[in-house]
């Protein structure tokens, strides 16, 4: 069960539910890899509502490794998700938010 207290929040890939939490590495991975300088500059690139299937597969890569999961973002591009392509989008959605927004 997902902690919100701890940013993390559930979701099901592959047929089965994953815990999300987006941690101060994950973050910072997520820095790095949509090169980034800051959280700020982070936050600021997604609330302008466009997201790509880059960054989604970043966030739900960073979030699965901030929960304690090995998946690299290969294994999270190839996932299948529970519903159409844009739940993949409200998986992103929902996971900055409780990164980035108090409970």
């Amino acid at each position: 069960m997902p902690n919100p207290q701890r940013g993390e929040i559930e979701a099901i890939l592959d047929d089965r539910p994953r815990i999300l939490c987006l941690t101060l590495g994950a973050l910072a991975d997520l820095e790095s890899t949509l090169a980034t300088p800051d959280l700020v500059a982070l936050a600021e690139r997604f609330e302008t509502g466009h997201l790509s299937a880059r960054d989604a597969i970043a966030v739900i890569g960073a979030g699965l490794r901030g929960a304690g999961g090995s998946e690299t973002d290969a294994e999270v591009a190839a996932m299948r998700l529970d519903g159409p392509a844009s739940q993949a989008m409200t998986i992103t959605a929902a996971l900055l938010h409780a990164a980035f927004e108090a409970p």
